[in-house]
């Protein structure tokens, strides 16, 4: 039974989510904390010494900050919610379950998760600066205030289970080994996340109207180019390094939760229709994956 609710519990989220987005909708403000715990759990897995820079790095990070930046403009000059979704999309971290799916393909549990924690460290310091500079509020304060508003808001989400993590595993290392044993909790977290983010997501979409269908089918077209587009070029540089599926998963499995997070937070609500679309689009590619591997061996 467990294991049929795990291998279905991706479209159990969706389904739950869309059916009771009205009750949902008030669970929100658990998001930010939900997250924290499902990145604790994986800093946790990952040992201190795995956690360096190197040219694989170097090339996965620039495509993800310049490109993100890149696609931001090149889709401002037709609308400013679609070059939202299309940044958030490319911006967002590796999500904390890419090292699951990277070892059930056969590639490197261990590159792929420092990657995720450089990524998402990463992300606290760069996405104040992204999420400022096109945020809702710009017109209103300035951009320092707006930087250290939005800077203040998501350190304490990535960066202190971080920090909680280190802490354990100096003065608790028996606890620290049970969290780490306990990886299936983050699964189980992400699942819940998922189904209040879906919630969320269907809730505003059913609020704007027939006005805004264009906009979003169009918004969902760009998320799955986006998504097929950064699987692709992961692999292809990953196969440089001889890190093909980890490549692969670094750069196309997201953190969504994270993603939708910080685009319903901080950018126009519509835009978190780019994400909340990435969720499919990544989970059909990883599925497909999955399937060819096993079909493989």
């Amino acid at each position: 039974m467990r294991k049929y609710i795990e291998k279905y519990l991706l479209p159990i989220a969706m389904i739950l989510g869309i059916a009771f987005h009205r009750q949902l909708s008030v669970l929100s403000p658990t998001i930010p904390y939900l997250l924290a715990m499902m990145l604790f759990i994986t800093y946790c897995r990952v040992r201190m010494s795995d956690i360096r820079l190197t040219k694989f790095h170097y090339i996965l990070l620039t495509i993800q900050y310049v490109g993100s930046a890149l696609i931001y403009l090149a889709f401002r000059p037709f609308n400013e919610t679609l070059a939202q979704a299309a940044m958030i999309c490319m911006l967002t971290a590796t999500a904390t379950s890419a090292p699951v799916v990277t070892g059930m393909l056969g590639g490197s549990i261990a590159v792929t998760a420092a990657y995720a924690i450089i990524s998402n460290l990463s992300v606290a310091l760069i996405a104040p600066l992204f999420l400022s500079l096109v945020g809702e509020s710009n017109d209103t304060i300035s951009l320092a205030a707006s930087f250290w508003h939005i800077f203040r808001s998501v350190i304490p989400i990535l960066v202190l289970p971080f920090l909680l993590a280190i802490f354990l595993k100096k003065t608790a290392p028996r606890i620290h080994k049970k969290v780490q044993s306990a990886q299936i909790v983050s699964f189980y977290l992400w699942a819940a996340a998922l189904t209040i983010v879906i919630g969320n997501i269907t809730y505003y979409v059913r609020m704007q109207g027939n006005d805004h269908y264009l906009i979003e089918i169009i918004i969902g077209t760009v998320s799955l180019v986006i998504c097929l587009l950064q699987f692709y070029f992961g692999r292809k540089i990953g196969r440089r390094f001889g890190q093909t599926v980890a490549g692969g998963q670094s750069l196309g499995q997201k953190n969504t939760v994270l993603a939708i997070w910080l685009t319903q937070t901080y950018l126009n609500p519509l835009a978190t229709l780019g994400p909340g679309m990435y969720v499919i689009w990544q989970n059909l590619v990883n599925s497909w994956q999955i399937w060819r591997e096993k079909r493989k061996n």
